[in-house]
C-alpha cells in the first residue's frame, strides 16, 4: 500500500506546471568565444552613474568602486587576460581582471563595454611591458624600443557588460 501512495505522490507532483522564480537568473559568463548580444563576464555592473572612459582622470578617487564605459582597442592575445580601453587622448586605459579570473573573448577590439571596478595609477615596470606587449602580439623590435617603466591609469574590473552595436541607450 505504501509503495501505491509513493507512486502517486511521484506522479502528481511531476504533472504540476514549472514555477516561474520571481527574480530573473543571472546571466553569467566566465569565458566567451564569440559576441554575439550582450554578454556578461563575471559580476553585473549597475547601469547607473556610468562614467565615460574619457572622464576617468578628472574623477579619479582611489578604492572606490565604479562603472566605467569605453571601447576596447586591445586584448591579450594569449588568453584574453587583460584589455585597454581608447581614452580619447590618444592614451589607453588598462584593464586587468581581479584575481586573474575573467578571461575576455580575443575578437573584443572595437566593441563597447561597461565594467565595474576599481581605478588607480601604476607604474609598470619594463619587463611588465614587454611582457604584455608580447602577449598583444607585438613584433621583436617593437618590445626591444620599450626601454622605461612606464606610470599610467589602469583599472582592476571584476565585471564587464560587452554591449551589442545598437546598445546605446545604457
Amino acid at each position: 500500500m505504501k509503495y501505491w501512495i509513493l507512486i502517486a505522490v511521484v506522479i502528481l507532483s511531476s504533472c504540476q506546471g514549472k514555477k516561474e522564480s520571481a527574480t530573473p537568473a543571472k546571466k553569467t559568463v566566465k569565458d566567451l568565444t564569440e559576441v554575439s548580444q550582450d554578454s556578461l563576464i563575471g559580476l553585473q555592473p549597475v547601469l547607473n552613474n556610468v562614467l565615460m572612459v574619457e572622464d576617468l582622470n578628472a574623477t579619479l578617487n582611489s578604492d572606490s568602486l565604479m562603472v566605467v564605459r569605453g571601447t576596447v582597442t586591445s586584448v591579450c592575445k594569449m588568453k584574453g587576460c587583460w584589455m585597454e580601453l581608447d581614452q580619447g587622448n590618444g592614451k589607453t586605459l588598462r584593464v586587468d581582471f581581479k584575481d586573474y579570473a575573467l578571461f575576455m573573448p580575443k575578437d573584443l577590439p572595437g566593441k563597447e563595454v561597461i565594467m565595474r571596478g576599481v581605478a588607480s595609477k601604476k607604474t609598470l615596470s619594463v619587463e611588465s611591458l614587454r611582457h604584455f606587449a608580447e602577449d598583444a602580439g607585438k613584433s621583436k623590435e617593437e618590445i626591444e624600443k620599450i626601454t622605461e617603466p612606464r606610470t599610467s591609469l589602469s583599472f582592476e574590473a571584476d565585471g564587464v557588460l560587452i554591449l551589442n552595436k545598437g546598445t546605446t541607450d545604457l
